[in-house]
């Protein structure tokens, strides 16, 4: 998708922009600190302490102008020496408490991040397909990374900036009224442009950041997409394709960048030309005291050493304000993340399944289902299907038919939009997710391989299983010969998505899975559509093994795996048009003699 694309659609997932309940933010940011509140705490009155230190030095230079210096003229050295002591103790004090500081807020800063990043990640396992169908994976990354390091910068030194120049602003402008009162005065009148220009670069800013949030994240997905891709890529020549559009991405992003630096650059250049006004205002009018005699020296140059520190953290609060609203606008999208909802919720009163007896298998019933897509119109039009404990069920169709579909409200990825899926006659919304899961497995298409060994590939349906229990799965389906024969066998590392080991050794190794997970209901979602024929057949004898004695649903892309089935199901725009045995539906003129003879033909072709 393109940069102009995704500015003109209406779908939040499309903008990356994902709704968020008013104050989550806010909430997130709270919650993230409230386990390390004493911390925090200790670490603010460390600052307190360090920046009285520091701001004594003005007054003690002002003691040392009207009292010190006239006293040691007269021989008396004690009050310039207690002066000069006094500076070097605030001076090595402020700095023993800035380390101590640094290294608390350090310590705060790690386990806060580590808590975000953990939040992410566990929520996104649990939102559904439907969500991870919409939400590409190049989003999630970015929120978990670029987003997360916004918010590692505030941390480590927005709030350490922003507290020092709350107490810089509050102490000085109290000691400059304590010091004389229309000086004060004047200090506390510069606030108010300060303020009015604060308010406009945060709104102005807030935008900003949040558009180069989205930015860096398309930048994200793309690069991913086409990483993943990279066969499809290479195999079609899309490269030059590929680098105009990353490189649209990309100067989006550079564009939202330098947006922020301009508005930054606004904000210094406003705040510092009310700084240096207000200073040099206040010089003027000082100095025409002095010299009436209204007004001390040394008073006069303590008051210009606070108005000067009053107003140097100004690039300060710039770069506190510049780290606050990139945090703001990447907790704001992953407020948004983290308020989304399941789609297929946990059960509020889980019920339990009943004891397996007889057959392995338990029966599968679709009652009065009926499934729209959240983006789409009706798939699946209401409809009536039971499947016996311990039934081979093929289902069959043209692409788009329905077939996955079926098969995904079978496994609870998704529910259905009317009606209930039951197994054993427990809707699959009463289940707990682990009782799921080990009642219905799924073989996907894909066979998706983790890295690590062929044998933590197998134990991912049964974690405590032996290594005797791992390799009796893999001889039963028949992959035992072929793992031995791997450089370091069973402990072979099969490297990402298995890519070191061939589509159909992967697909044996995912019913040893299935196998050693013992499940009571078994999908098989097209698992030979993308072997050849040695594969294929090897793959079907695993079949054979792996779907004894349960019931099992079979979408069928080759006619060829009909061949395993006990009934066939024949779907057309959502809909059972053909149910039957095999046998007896080939000898009919319908649907499935008509797909029977074309996949014959094709054989002989």
């Amino acid at each position: 998708m393109t940069a102009q694309t995704d500015q003109r659609t209406s779908d939040p997932f499309d903008r990356d922009d994902l709704p968020a309940p008013p104050g989550a933010t806010g909430a997130l940011l709270r919650s993230l600190l409230s386990a390390h509140r004493v911390r925090v705490t200790v670490a603010a009155l460390v600052l307190l302490v360090k920046e009285a230190a520091v701001q004594a030095g003005p007054l003690l230079v002002a003691y040392a102008i009207d009292e010190g210096v006239p006293a040691f003229r007269a021989g008396d050295h004690g009050p310039v020496l207690a002066v000069a002591l006094g500076y070097l103790l605030c001076a090595a004090l402020s700095g023993v408490l800035q380390y101590v500081f640094v290294r608390g807020a350090a310590r705060v800063n790690q386990d806060v991040l580590l808590d975000l990043r953990g939040r992410i990640f566990r929520h996104s396992q649990i939102l559904s397909v439907d969500f991870h169908e919409r939400y590409t994976s190049g989003r999630l990354i970015s929120r978990s990374t670029t987003d997360v390091e916004s918010l590692r910068e505030l941390l480590s030194e927005g709030l350490q900036e922003l507290i020092g120049v709350v107490l810089s602003f509050v102490s000085i402008s109290a000691i400059l009224l304590y010091l004389d009162l229309g000086i004060g005065a004047v200090a506390v009148a510069s606030f108010l442009p300060l303020s009015f220009l604060v308010r406009v670069y945060r709104r102005r800013a807030g935008a900003v950041y949040a558009e180069r949030s989205t930015a860096i994240a398309g930048v994200i997905v793309k690069f991913a997409e086409t990483m993943n891709g990279i066969r499809p890529v290479r195999a079609f020549r899309r490269e030059r394709v590929n680098e105009t559009e990353f490189a649209a991405l990309n100067h989006r992003h550079e564009r939202s960048n330098g947006d922020a630096l301009l508005e930054m650059a606004r904000y210094v250049v406003g705040s510092r030309l009310v700084a240096n006004t207000a200073v040099a205002g206040m010089c003027l009018w000082g100095a025409y005291r002095v010299a009436s005699g209204s007004l001390e020296l040394g008073v006069l140059a303590a008051a210009v050493l606070y108005m000067r520190r009053l107003y140097d953290p100004i690039d300060r609060l710039g770069m506190f304000l510049n780290s606050y609203e990139s945090a703001a606008a990447s907790l704001t999208k992953i407020a948004g993340l983290l308020a989304q909802e399941p789609g297929v919720p946990e059960a509020t009163a889980p019920a339990t399944l009943p004891a397996r007896t007889g057959s392995p298998g338990r029966e599968v019933t679709f009652d009065k289902v009926r499934f729209a897509y959240r983006t789409g119109g009706e798939v699946l039009p209401a409809f009536d299907l039971t499947i016996p404990a311990g039934q081979t069920v093929a289902v069959v169709g043209a692409t788009g038919a329905g077939k996955s579909t079926l098969a995904k409200l079978l496994a609870r990825f998704y529910d259905p939009t009317d009606g209930a899926v039951r197994l054993d006659g427990v809707d699959l919304r009463d289940l707990t997710t682990p009782d799921l899961r080990r009642g219905i497995v799924m073989v996907t298409q894909e066979a998706f391989l983790f890295s690590g060994t062929v044998a933590e590939n197998i134990a991912i349906g049964r974690p405590d299983a032996t290594r005797e229990q791992i390799e009796d799965a893999a001889r039963a389906i028949g992959a035992h010969d072929f793992i031995k024969g791997l450089p370091d066998g069973y402990d072979t590392d099969v490297r990402k998505r298995g890519g070191r080991i061939s589509a159909g050794q992967r697909q044996l190794v995912a019913f040893a899975r299935a196998l050693l997970a013992d499940p009571a209901v078994l999908i098989l979602d097209e698992a030979t559509s993308s072997l050849d024929v040695p594969g294929e057949r090897a793959v079907q004898r695993a079949m054979d093994t792996v779907l004894a004695g349960r019931t099992a649903v079979v979408i069928a892309h080759r006619l060829s795996t009909v061949e395993v089935a006990d009934r066939v199901l024949v779907m057309e725009s959502g809909r059972i048009v053909e149910d039957g045995a095999p046998s007896d539906l080939v000898t009919d003129e319908g649907h499935y003699a008509g797909l029977h003879q074309a996949w014959r033909e094709s054989l002989v072709g």
